[in-house]
C-alpha cells in the first residue's frame, strides 16, 4: 500500500515486561481508515518492522473498494495479511494474485518495484476488508536485490494450539514450529486469537518484539490493554499476555537492522539511494504494470 502521512503514534514508556507502549493514530484514506502504528517517534521499527498499519474494519457496497493505484517500493518487503476480505495484487513483473483471509502476499522490492492493490473478486457484492499492511526493511546486504514476489497459501502455514490459544506462525520460527515464508533477516510474525481467560507467554528468542492488539483487550504485566495498542517487550522477560476477552493480537520482532531513512513509499540505510529513487520515479524509470497506466505522483 502506499504510504500516506498521519498524525504520529503516541508512545508511553513503561516498566517490567514491557519497556514501550505506542498507541496507534488513525488516518482516513477516504475508503477505509487505517491505524499507524509504526514508524512511531519513539520507535522507528521493532525488529525489521519499519511500517504498521491496521487496515479497517471497513465495510464497502456493492462496486466499491479499495483502488490503490500503480505506485513504487525500494528496500524493503511487504506483507499484506487479511482478517477478512480480498485484495488484488498486480505488479510490474507481471504477477496477479488476488490475497484472501490467512494467506500471504510477500513483496521484495529491493531496488526497485511498483504494484497497485485493488478490490476482488467480491466488488459485485457487499464487502469488508480487514487485515495488517506491514513493511519490513531489508538488511543493508540485500537492499538492492532483484525485487520478486511470492504467494503462500493459507493452508501451508503452521496452525497450533499454545495452551488453548490458536496462534498463526506467518513468519519466523515459534512454539516448535517454523513457517515457509521467506525472512532476510532473523523476523517473527504470528497471528494469535486468545479466548477470554487464556494465557500466553512469547517467543523469548527474539532481540525485539512488540504485541498489537487487533480486537479485544489483554493484561500484561498487571495494566490491561484494548484494541489499536502495541506493547513493545524490554529484554529483561518474555511478555505473558492474559485474555480480559476473547482477543486477537498480531506479535511482530526479530534482530534489529539499524536506522533506516523514509521518503513516501522509499526505505533505504542511503539518503543518496532515497534521492536516485525519488528521481527514477519522476521519470517512470521503473516500469509499468501490465494493462495498467495509472500511476501514483511523487509527492511535493
Amino acid at each position: 500500500m502506499s504510504y500516506q502521512a498521519a498524525e504520529e503514534p503516541q508512545c508511553t514508556e513503561t516498566k517490567g515486561s514491557v519497556e514501550l507502549i505506542i498507541e496507534s493514530q488513525e488516518k482516513d484514506l477516504g475508503e477505509f481508515t487505517v491505524r499507524r502504528v509504526l514508524p512511531a517517534p519513539e520507535k522507528q521499527m521493532v525488529g525489521s518492522f519499519i511500517f504498521f498499519d491496521h487496515m479497517g474494519p471497513a465495510e464497502f457496497p456493492p462496486g466499491q473498494g479499495i483502488q490503490v493505484r500503480p505506485h513504487p517500493h525500494i528496500g524493503i518487503a511487504t506483507v499484506t495479511y487479511l482478517f477478512e476480505g480480498e485484495i488484488m495484487h498486480r505488479d510490474n513483473l507481471g504477477f496477479v494474485q488476488p490475497i484472501q483471509c490467512g494467506a500471504v502476499n510477500l513483496m521484495t522490492a529491493g531496488r526497485g518495484i511498483v504494484h497497485s492493490e485493488r478490490a476482488g473478486d467480491d466488488l459485485d457484492e457487499t464487502s469488508r476488508l480487514h487485515g495488517i499492511q506491514s513493511w519490513m526493511a531489508l538488511p543493508n546486504s540485500e537492499e538492492e536485490r532483484e525485487p520478486a514476489f511470492q504467494h503462500y497459501p493459507a493452508a501451508g502455514l503452521p496452525d497450533i494450539d499454545v495452551n488453548g490459544v490458536s496462534v498463526r506462525v506467518i513468519i519466523g520460527k515459534a512454539y516448535g514450529h517454523a513457517s515457509p515464508v521467506r525472512a532476510y533477516s532473523s523476523t517473527l510474525y504470528l497471528e494469535c486469537v486468545m479466548p477470554k481467560g487464556s494465557e500466553l507467554t512469547l517467543p523469548d528468542q527474539y532481540p525485539e518484539i512488540g504485541a498489537y492488539v487487533v480486537s479485544g483487550r489483554v493484561t500484561i504485566d498487571g495494566r490491561s490493554y484494548g484494541e489499536g495498542v502495541m506493547a513493545v517487550g524490554g529484554s529483561s522477560a518474555a511478555m505473558t499476555l492474559t485474555a480480559d476477552e476473547e482477543s486477537r493480537v498480531i506479535v511482530v520482532g526479530g534482530e534489529p537492522l539499524g536506522e533506516r531513512h523514509i521518503y513516501w513509499n522509499f526505505v533505504s540505510s542511503s539518503k543518496e539511494r532515497i534521492e536516485q529513487a525519488k528521481s527514477d520515479w519522476r521519470e517512470r524509470k521503473f516500469g509499468e504494470i501490465p494493462a495498467e497506466h495509472e500511476f501514483i505522483p511523487l509527492p511535493d
